[in-house]
């Protein structure tokens, strides 16, 4: 996997652009002024990340994922990640019935649920899972290979299925592994 120079991420006038930051030259990336990117965070091959988007420290976004902020934003806290091919939707069109849909369509005949995304600290979600507008993935939480997340989660569980429910606890050693990792790396605490 090839990565942009940071000459050539700095061309595309981000919002923020953190330290160490990976970008695969495969991904593409749209609203760059609307997007902020942390320190050793890193985007891979054939992503497409567009809208509002607040990604924070030690974050990954693996290869073939989608990350549409849309408007209303999609906010990775530090240590959060996607898996292979993840799709996260802040927004989504009515399919109901009621009114037209599609991008191409004037606002005026359309009823689109504009909702935030958040994924806590730690927080994974696993290969071809998708999590729809107004979501909150709380911290610590890590989601199984191709669930759907239409409700917001509890701290530390495991969720999958269609529709995501816990199936149980997340462990915490994580948290002393991150304070010997950062004290390794002579990087500030979060």
């Amino acid at each position: 996997m090839a990565y942009l120079s940071r000459y050539e991420l700095e061309l595309m006038k981000f919002k923020k652009l953190g330290s160490n930051v990976k970008i695969s030259d495969k991904a593409s990336i749209y609203n760059a002024d609307q997007i902020e990117i942390g320190d050793n965070s890193r985007i891979d091959d054939f992503c497409v990340v567009s809208g509002k988007v607040k990604i924070g420290r030690f974050v990954h976004i693996a290869t073939m994922s989608l990350v549409a902020g849309g408007d209303p934003g999609i906010y990775f806290e530090d240590f959060s990640g996607l898996a292979y091919g993840v799709k996260l939707f802040a927004q989504s069109d009515d399919y109901s019935g009621k009114t037209l849909t599609n991008p191409t369509v004037s606002k005026k005949y359309k009823s689109e649920t504009l909702s935030s995304i958040r994924l806590g600290r730690h927080v994974i979600v696993g290969t071809n899972s998708v999590v729809f507008p107004g979501v909150d993935l709380a911290d610590g939480c890590s989601v199984g290979a191709m669930t759907v997340v239409s409700r917001s989660t509890e701290p530390w569980g495991i969720y999958a299925g269609n529709p995501a429910k816990r199936v149980k606890e997340r462990k915490k050693d994580l948290l002393a592994l991150e304070k010997e990792f950062l004290k390794e790396l002579d990087v500030d605490s979060i």
